[in-house]
């Protein structure tokens, strides 16, 4: 059947204004259809990259939003002393928004020194010697994701916080390319406002001996009666916790995928009924001499999927460009989630395109080899 592909594709362009039309239709469906796959390929990547994460996020019990916890700094020495404990890194948040937004900008404030130590970051530009001088408190290493958002500058301005720019980084977690790390002291300071000797959460990495539920039972034990309660959970947890409703409306967007597939076989499948309309005598004309009904359903078949597949392929492609080009996420309570054009969704964009093509050709495709040669030819 390949060797029909040329007349396929002369049909297809015969009516074009409808071909353009259908192709301009599936290639927007499948647009929205990996952008839905991206967001929920970036919260997968972040569930599986936490499961294996050896680390716990000490928080203020009862409290939500990173403005609202508030923890003892020195509470760092004790959860230190415990066995199993590596170290712990107190850690003040800022964000420029608490709710869900696809423009959540996160601070974390850290001692400059514990940075290279507790992430697995790459500067792409900048130092980090001027990063982790005392005398430049104002300085901040930017997320490439932040950066290519908002601009590459020497001082950044978001949600009343000023920084001085010395470093833009990247990491193998593309969620982590959406914060901004600056030093613990000026966070504290931020807005005149004086929160030395408070941090936000402290961050506790553990060793490979260490058991992760105990050990956080007893930090909240330890400070049960203490000056401020905590609420100790595995990193990953801690996260998922944070996101909330956020992580339900993910999962749910898996509807609006699906209705995306609903659609351009919908389309699809009207575009082939008119086609093999149009083409009854042509189809009837081809069986006289010499084709069989099986043959004539593989061309309109074949036709279906060309149709639906270049449509889905342009969408895939559009997809990835805008990804690739504005990187993008989703976040609520100081946790994002990077939108990740990976290869799998990819895959599943082609895949989806050509056999949601087979699918709306069947019955157009079972028409056409059906029809009445004697009636067709005489354009009843």
């Amino acid at each position: 059947m390949t060797r029909f592909i040329p007349y396929i594709l002369k049909t297809l362009w015969r009516h074009r204004s409808r071909t353009l039309l259908t192709l301009a239709g599936s290639a927007v469906a499948l647009f929205v259809f990996c952008f839905v796959g991206a967001v929920q390929e970036g919260m997968e990547d972040l569930r599986n990259r936490q499961a294996g994460d050896r680390s716990l996020i000490v928080f203020q019990a009862n409290k939500f939003c990173p403005a609202t916890s508030q923890l003892p700094e020195d509470y760092r020495g004790q959860i230190e002393a415990l066995p199993g404990v590596t170290r712990a890194v107190p850690i003040q948040v800022f964000t420029n928004n608490c709710r869900a937004s696809l423009d959540v900008v996160v601070f974390y404030g850290l001692p400059p020194e514990e940075v290279r130590r507790v992430r697995d970051f790459r500067l792409v530009s900048g130092s980090w010697d001027e990063f982790e001088s005392r005398l430049n408190q104002d300085s901040a290493i930017v997320g490439r994701a932040v950066a290519e958002r908002r601009g590459t500058r020497e001082s950044l301005s978001i949600g009343g916080v000023t920084v001085r720019v010395v470093g833009v980084f990247e990491s193998d977690d593309p969620a982590e390319e959406n914060y901004i790390y600056t030093h613990l002291a000026f966070l504290q300071r931020r807005h005149g406002r004086n929160l030395q000797g408070r941090v936000t959460q402290i961050e506790v990495q553990l060793d490979e001996s260490a058991d992760a539920v105990a050990t956080g039972l007893a930090i909240d034990t330890m400070f049960e009666s203490g000056q401020v309660e905590t609420d100790t959970r595995p990193k990953g947890a801690f996260q998922l916790k944070s996101l909330g409703d956020l992580s339900q409306l993910i999962a749910m967007s898996r509807y609006l995928g699906l209705a995306c597939v609903g659609l351009v076989l919908a389309l699809v499948a009207t575009t082939t009924l008119m086609s093999v309309q149009d083409r009854v005598k042509e189809h009837a004309v081809l069986q006289t001499i010499g084709f069989t009904g099986g043959e004539v359903f593989g061309l309109v078949l074949i036709e279906s999927g060309v149709l639906s597949l270049t449509g889905g392929v342009l969408g895939v492609v559009l997809a990835v460009v805008t990804l690739e080009l504005v990187p993008m996420s989703v976040g609520a309570e100081a946790v994002t989630i990077a939108f990740q054009a990976t290869g799998r969704l990819i895959a599943v964009g082609v895949a989806v395109s050509l056999v949601v093509g087979l699918l709306a050709g069947i019955a157009p495709a079972w028409h056409a080899s059906r029809t009445d040669l004697v009636a067709a030819l005489r354009g009843a």
